[in-house]
């Protein structure tokens, strides 16, 4: 069953979340229309948080980039999505993302649409689909041009959303066209050009699908953007064997040996209903990020998970 693509005239297909029924996973997820919501960071879940590293802990190869801060890892449980359990490892650990960071162009386009800054056309819209599912970097620079570094730092830094904070290790960040040419406005942390924490991305994901990214409406076309994506590598790769009928909205990037992949994944399987996010920085990163598919499986105890055991993950 198609969730989140749905658009406004299929009301009537829609199931508004019910943050007070018991069998809240039993229900497709919809936007829910209300403006309060569950915070990630009062939501980390001692449990979920404790097999997360044992099961990582479990490959020596992962243990030692953790330990180094070449690997974070962000997972949101989303069983019930108004009580969510968040696990993270270097969570507030700031890394060059490559191209994940246009989730943030995605939003800071989404505000400037919103508030007459940017006319809604055919061209735009074009150019955020294929900036999202292709990662077109023709596309994403010419939505940089379109809104200035000034505007996305604003909207990143906007105190509703907080996907960059200084006093929380930075976050998300777009500082550099996706192009040789041109000025760059690094970050003022680290003074990196496109950068993320699994964190702030697993912030941003969870309030997309709370429809808390400027506004419901927004938040819905942003799902729409993000949904079945085109290149079928990292996570998706992991989830076409495992979970081919799952729906998964999600932004990835790789420059050199810098991997990053994100995905909000929700299947009929009420218990593969979860965001996860993962950073690395190693030679072998493309492999690590298809794991943590595996290892997000394992920590949730998924019933048909069917991958080999903990201490072979990752080999």
């Amino acid at each position: 069953m198609k969730i989140f693509n749905l658009s406004f005239s299929s009301a009537l297909m829609i199931l508004v979340l019910n943050f007070s029924l018991v069998a809240q996973e039993s229900l497709p997820l919809a936007l829910p229309e209300t403006s309060s919501v569950a915070q990630l960071k009062n939501s980390v879940d001692t449990d979920l948080q404790s097999s997360l590293q044992k099961v990582v802990n479990a490959n020596p190869e992962w243990k030692s980039l953790v330990n180094r801060k070449k690997l974070a890892i962000g997972l949101v449980d989303l069983k019930d999505p108004g009580r969510p359990r968040f696990a993270r490892l270097n969570g507030n650990e700031m890394m060059y993302a490559a191209s994940l960071p246009k989730i943030a162009i995605l939003l800071a386009s989404m505000d400037a649409l919103d508030k007459g800054e940017l006319k809604e056309s055919d061209e735009i819209l074009n150019d955020l689909n294929r900036m999202i599912s292709y990662s077109d970097n023709h596309a994403s620079t010419r939505m940089i041009d379109r809104l200035g570094y000034q505007k996305i730092e604003q909207v990143l830094t906007d105190p509703h959303y907080k996907l960059y904070d200084k006093s929380k290790g930075g976050g998300l960040w777009v500082g550099k066209r996706y192009a040789a040419a041109g000025p760059r406005y690094p970050d003022p942390i680290k003074g990196l050009s496109h950068a993320a924490s699994v964190s702030q991305v697993c912030r941003f994901y969870y309030m997309l699908a709370m429809g808390q990214l400027v506004n419901h409406q927004r938040s819905q076309q942003m799902l729409e953007i993000m949904d079945n994506p085109a290149l079928h590598h990292k996570f998706v790769n992991t989830l076409d064997k495992i979970a081919p009928e799952a729906h998964i909205y999600r932004k990835s990037g790789s420059w050199k040996i810098y991997h990053a992949d994100s995905a909000l994944v929700w299947d009929e399987n009420p218990q593969r209903r979860y965001i996860l996010v993962a950073l690395a920085e190693d030679a072998h990163g493309e492999q690590i990020i298809r794991d943590m598919v595996n290892v997000a499986e394992k920590v949730l105890a998924i019933k048909d998970y069917t991958s080999a055991s903990t201490s072979d993950l990752g080999k």
